[in-house]
């Protein structure tokens, strides 16, 4: 780490049994989560996003020197933000992290505050609604996938794995600050206020009688996909607006849950922002 940024982080922290590196890595639980408002963001991939699309969220960012040398545009931006950076010692970034390797930078951040209002009042045209998904990895894909495909949101059931778990921010690469990701919903109470707002809802199922290619996803919709084992439960399946089935060309049994939300998502962004012609 240069001297000029050895200044602006300020003394190194040494001490991996001290209260704040404690209270840092308790985040790692959700019940500290639910309690502070914050979590952890860990890695300089995903910490470059948290500076670049939420700088304001963020409470502390811990860098080690070579990490500091590595990532110095990252600090940059961070000290161009206002951030206070804290330099820290191999140990104890490694006693704060939730990963094996966190790759020398860590911030703690502020959950946002979003509601299904405040998406629904941006006149949504693309939507994803996640209903018990308890796999982290599998909805860290769907955020990262929803990004990428253009989606307005990420909507999740208060029954899914917390999208601020150490996990699952990992696996969104930064795609978690993107876009507007809801927590704590209800699936039935969800989907009428969607439909309250004239959008539709899709069902994904493997054995409905209308395929992914003869669906209009011209106006605005909403996939709503179920549990990685169990998929959409019929009651919340009848309750949407259509029933769609993925067709499978090869021998496999069924798609992951992430693999059918991406392809139903990418396909949407396709009939809606149509590729320019080569």
């Amino acid at each position: 780490m240069s001297r000029n940024a050895e200044r602006r982080a300020g003394a190194p922290l040494t001490n991996p049994r001290s209260d704040r590196v404690r209270s840092v890595r308790a985040l790692a639980r959700r019940s500290v989560r639910m309690q502070s408002g914050r979590f952890l963001v860990e890695g300089p991939q995903a910490v470059r996003e948290l500076v670049r699309y939420a700088a304001p969220s963020i409470v502390d960012l811990y860098v080690t020197a070579a990490a500091g040398e590595r990532y110095a545009a990252v600090l940059d931006s961070a000290y161009a933000a206002g951030v206070f950076v804290h330099s820290v010692s191999d140990e104890v970034l490694a006693a704060m992290a939730d990963a094996e390797t966190p790759q020398g930078m860590l911030a703690v951040a502020q959950q946002p505050e979003v509601s299904l209002t405040s998406v629904l009042a941006g006149s949504p045209r693309l939507l994803v609604l996640l209903q018990e998904v308890r796999d982290p990895g599998n909805l860290g894909t769907v955020i990262r996938g929803a990004d990428a495909a253009g989606s307005d949101a990420v909507l999740i059931t208060d029954s899914s794995v917390d999208a601020y778990s150490p996990k699952v921010v990992r696996s969104t690469a930064g795609s978690l600050f993107h876009l507007p990701v809801v927590t704590g919903l209800e699936a039935s109470a969800t989907i009428q206020e969607l439909a309250s707002h004239g959008i539709r809802t899709l069902a994904t199922e493997g054995e409905a009688a209308t395929s992914l290619a003869d669906v209009d996803l011209t106006t605005p919709h909403c996939w709503v996909m179920g549990t990685e084992a169990q998929g959409l439960p019929d009651s919340l399946a009848t309750q949407c607006d259509q029933r769609v089935a993925i067709p499978i060309y090869g021998k496999a049994e069924s798609l992951n849950m992430a693999m059918a939300a991406t392809i139903c998502l990418y396909t949407s962004a396709t009939a809606q922002q149509p590729l320019a012609p080569y």
